[in-house]
């Protein structure tokens, strides 16, 4: 669109050129030969008065070498033969008997061309007899075309001017017009990536202005629409999985017997059926990248679930340490994000590990990136890559396919990732690595979508069952 615009001003603009400075060099050509002519015609009428007195050849000849015409050999005088007198012809001519005589004959004054360039004025003059004398002025090309050459150099450099200068002028509005719509267009393809952060400046010609508008205000409704959802799913996690999690840990303190086997068959019949809402609810929505109006302070979500999670953590005798959690630390991921993700985790640690085995959650701050670590001192992975590639389905029961696919979602939204390996405890260790470098989201996620792709190792999908020898949801 761009140079499309720079091309038709281009056109334009040379036509405008070539319609005006043709003709007004044209003209400038016709105004210098026309000042010429109108000089020669001068020099000849200061010969006239010498013709009406005298046809003597002697006096003509010193009246012609007097004039500035004469004297450059420029001009001459065809005099006829006048009462039984020869003709004389004083000077040097250069225009022909031919012409003299049709000159004489007509009895106007009349141009004609001459050898070696330029043109010769042929002025009739009448004498005292009643004849025609004839006057030769020779006009030279070089004052017949005095000042056309700096003339046309001067249109030319003008005409040059005026196209370079409207190319300018076109690129600039060009770009003008085409920036706003190349955001527009670099906007939607990054909105269509998963980046809801992507906004356009509404800026630049009205009708881009409003699109931009009618851009801005469909993202924020899409963002709303998944932040609502996001809520939602965040709502069951916290009020029902929860709960649920503590009422089944809880049943095994029951016993034996009729009613405490209806009680456990119960509980485990409603956790399918949570289940079943929560997997339902989880392929309704889209991945969504995280925008750059999203962020929390990781510390303090950190704090507030740990808080929610201590109670359990005291009746099972669980000791916990948590480390960098007293300053705060920024990370471009929505609060309730990372609070269904530390829930997913911490939820593993109490569902995959005895009572009172001891866990901890460290945070670290490296600078272009936020490493969270939750790790326990239960009996660990044996073979972290089958855990992540066994549990990808959601399709076993007590799995919704939560579990680390929603820490996977929230480190890979940043452009980060999700490792399991054996911790400093013993036990599972749970490493998400979250970016912070928000320019490298889309193309890390996409690599990472891409490598699992390619191979099923090293990246979580996280769902499942309740894998053997305690691996993770």
């Amino acid at each position: 669109m761009r140079w499309a615009l720079v091309k038709v001003c281009l056109a334009v603009t040379v036509m405008v050129v070539v319609a005006f400075a043709v003709p007004l060099g044209l003209v400038v050509q016709e105004m210098a030969s026309d000042r010429a002519v109108s000089n020669a015609e001068r020099q000849a009428a200061t010969i006239g008065p010498t013709l009406s007195i005298t046809t003597d050849p002697v006096q003509l000849r010193k009246a012609v070498e007097s004039t500035e015409m004469g004297a450059a050999q420029r001009m001459a005088v065809h005099v006829p033969a006048v009462g039984g007198s020869p003709s004389v012809d004083i000077g040097h001519g250069r225009a022909g008997e031919r012409a003299v005589a049709q000159t004489r004959s007509v009895g106007r004054a009349s141009t004609v061309p001459v050898a070696g360039g330029g043109f010769a004025l042929l002025q009739p003059v009448a004498l005292g007899s009643g004849d025609i004398a004839v006057v030769e002025v020779l006009v030279p090309e070089s004052e017949a075309s005095n000042g056309v050459a700096t003339a046309w150099l001067v249109l030319a450099g003008v005409g040059l001017a005026l196209v370079v200068g409207s190319v300018a002028v076109a690129d600039r509005l060009g770009a003008r017009l085409v920036r706003p719509a190349e955001r527009l267009a670099d906007a939607a393809h990054r909105l269509g990536e998963g980046l809801l952060g992507a906004r356009v400046p509404e800026e630049g010609p009205k009708e881009l202005r409003s699109a931009a508008v009618a851009f801005n205000s469909m993202a924020d409704q899409v963002v709303e629409l998944l932040a609502n959802e996001r809520e939602l799913a965040a709502d069951l996690s916290h009020r029902l999985r929860t709960p649920l999690t503590v009422l089944r840990l809880n049943t095994a303190s029951l016993g034996d017997g009729p009613a405490a086997e209806q009680t456990r068959a119960a509980v485990e019949q409603l956790e399918r059926e949570v289940d079943t809402i929560i997997r339902t609810a989880r392929e309704q929505r889209p991945a969504a990248a995280q925008g750059p109006g999203a962020g929390c302070d990781a510390s303090e979500v950190i704090r507030d679930r740990m808080a929610f999670w201590s109670a359990l953590a005291e009746d099972e005798g669980r000791e916990v340490r948590l480390a960098g959690v007293d300053r705060t630390v920024r990370i471009p991921v929505a609060r309730p994000e990372l609070a269904a993700a530390l829930d997913a985790m911490l939820g593993n640690v109490f569902r995959h590990t005895p009572e009172g085995t001891p866990f901890a959650v460290d945070v670290h701050d490296a600078g272009d990136a936020v490493i969270v670590l939750v790790s326990d001192a239960g009996g660990g992975i044996a073979d972290p890559d089958a855990a992540l590639r066994r549990g990808n389905d959601g399709g076993r029961d007590g799995s919704t396919g939560l579990g680390l696919d929603i820490v996977r979602r929230v480190a890979e939204s940043t452009g980060g990732d999700v490792r399991l390996g054996r911790s400093v405890l013993g036990g599972t260790e749970v490493r998400v690595w979250i970016a912070l470098d928000g320019r490298a989201r889309g193309a890390s996620a996409r690599a990472g979508r891409s490598r699992r792709k390619g191979r099923g190792g090293r990246r979580p999908h996280g769902r499942g069952g309740r894998p053997a020898g305690g691996q993770p949801t």
